[in-house]
């Protein structure tokens, strides 16, 4: 994973996915983080690194549409999103529960370069938004 920062867009994985939601057609994006939100959930062997990445942009942009949340960075899509649905909100809170969980690999990475913490307070605001 090519990391520049810790923030939620701040690496190829979720930048990428920007470059996903901003290629794809506007009517077609919530069915995109919707799905990227389900597939990390659903997995209940080691969860990859990309899924988690991808998993953690979906929820920054869900939580950017809820009072408190914090715009997206550069590095977030740049074509406008639809206001999303209220329901992928518990969807993005049990995706981030997933990527803490034991058996993955983004926060294993981050726990070796010594910034789990860091990384787990990030994931933690962030529930803090779409649990409001």
């Amino acid at each position: 994973m090519g990391t520049w920062d810790i923030g939620h867009f701040d690496n190829d994985t979720a930048a990428d996915f920007s470059g996903t939601l901003d290629k794809a057609l506007e009517s077609e994006r919530e069915d995109i983080v919707r799905t990227a939100l389900t597939r990390t959930i659903e997995t209940e062997e080691y969860l990859d690194s990309d899924d988690a990445c991808t998993a953690v942009a979906s929820a920054a942009l869900i939580a950017a549409q809820c009072p408190g949340g914090k715009p997206i960075s550069a590095y977030g899509p740049h074509e406008p999103l639809p206001v999303f649905s209220t329901d992928l909100r518990p969807l993005a809170v049990q995706a981030l529960d997933r990527v803490l969980a034991p058996e993955s690999e983004l926060t294993e990475l981050w726990d070796d370069a010594g910034h789990g913490p860091l990384f787990r307070q990030g994931i933690t605001d962030l529930k803090a938004v779409l649990l409001t």
